[in-house]
This record gives C-alpha cells, sequence and structure tokens, in this order.
C-alpha cells in the first residue's frame, strides 16, 4: 500500500510541477493583471475576491495578504473576500437564494473602476457568472481565474488567467501561485 501511495504522490508533484513551468506562457497576463490591481489601489479603489469551497478559501488567503502584508511592510489596502462574511452569507441565501450570495455584497459595496477576482475552476460556478455579470454592469473590472477550458467564466471576464490544468487540486494550486505573483507584483509597484 505505502509504495502504491508513494507513487501517487510522485505523480500527483511531477504534474504540479510540469503545470508550474506551464504558467511561465501567460506571465504576460500576470503582469498585467498585477500593475492593473496597483493602479486601482493606488487611485482609491477596491479589489474583491470571490469562489466557492476551495477557491473561497483562495479568495480569502489572497484578500488578508493584502489587508495585511505580503512580502514587504506597507500600508494596509482596500481587499476584500466575499465569501467571509456569515452572517451575510447566509441571510442573502436564505431570502434570494445562493446563485447571488456574493452578487448581492458587490452590489453594495463595489464602484466603478474597482476589481473584481472570480475563482471558479470549471468556469461555469452559477453564483460566480452571476457576480461578473454584476460587475460588468457596475463598470468592475472582472478578472477570472479558471482551469484551461474557462467555461462561459472566460467568455464574461475582462481578462481570463487559465491556468493549464483540468484537475480540480492541480488548478487550485496554480491559482493560488497566480494570486501569490500578482500581490508581489503589487507590493513592488506599490512601494516603487
Amino acid at each position: 500500500m505505502k509504495e502504491h501511495l508513494k507513487k501517487t504522490a510522485v505523480a500527483a508533484f511531477a504534474e504540479s510541477a510540469a503545470n508550474f513551468i506551464k504558467l511561465q506562457d501567460i506571465a504576460d497576463v500576470v503582469v498585467d493583471v498585477g500593475m492593473q490591481s496597483s493602479d486601482t489601489l493606488k487611485k482609491g479603489g477596491h479589489l474583491f475576491f470571490c469562489g466557492n469551497g476551495g477557491s473561497a478559501a483562495d479568495a480569502q488567503h489572497l484578500a488578508a495578504e493584502l489587508v495585511g502584508r505580503f512580502l514587504k511592510e506597507r500600508k494596509p489596502l482596500a481587499a476584500t473576500a466575499l465569501s467571509c462574511n456569515t452572517s451575510t452569507l447566509t441571510a442573502v441565501g436564505n431570502d434570494y437564494g445562493y446563485d447571488v450570495v456574493f452578487s448581492r455584497q458587490l452590489e453594495g459595496l463595489a464602484k466603478a473602476g474597482d476589481i473584481l477576482f472570480a475563482f471558479s475552476t470549471s468556469g461555469n460556478s452559477k453564483n460566480i457568472i452571476k457576480t461578473v455579470q454584476s460587475a460588468k454592469a457596475m463598470g468592475v473590472t472582472a478578472i477570472g481565474l479558471t482551469g484551461s477550458k474557462g467555461g462561459e467564466l472566460a467568455k464574461l471576464c475582462d481578462i481570463c488567467i487559465k491556468v493549464p490544468s483540468d484537475h480540480t487540486p492541480r488548478i487550485q494550486e496554480m491559482h493560488i501561485a497566480v494570486g501569490h505573483m500578482v500581490c508581489e507584483i503589487i507590493d513592488e509597484i506599490y512601494l516603487a
């Protein structure tokens, strides 16, 4: 059993390593997103993040990197994960339905010129699509993070970062790596 599990682990690590090398192909897009995010923050804008399950954890993680600190000391930056307020999530979900738990928050909190980071490994999560639709209607830039196919989200977002995998755990690993790179770019520009 241990040998079988070791082979499984080695194969997964090899797959992850190959995927991370492929991320170099989208480095220009990631840099553009980091620069645009920094510009939005410098102009007094706000970054919003949303996702379900593991993607909600990624959204929360990246918002925390910006409000707290990433690599360098700087002032806190305006970033909110829409998955964190359980009272709002459960009230909106109960009263209006789960499909609008993020979009209703965005409509109440965001303004034109802000940025929404929308995480969906499939690109087809209904509540994420609804949130991107709300963002577009409000003049909020929508940046999607998906797997290689992009799903419906790729058609709706201003920018869609499609990472090179269709395997959910590998997609989520790359999403957090891309998010960390965006945070690093923000740090570099913000403190330049």
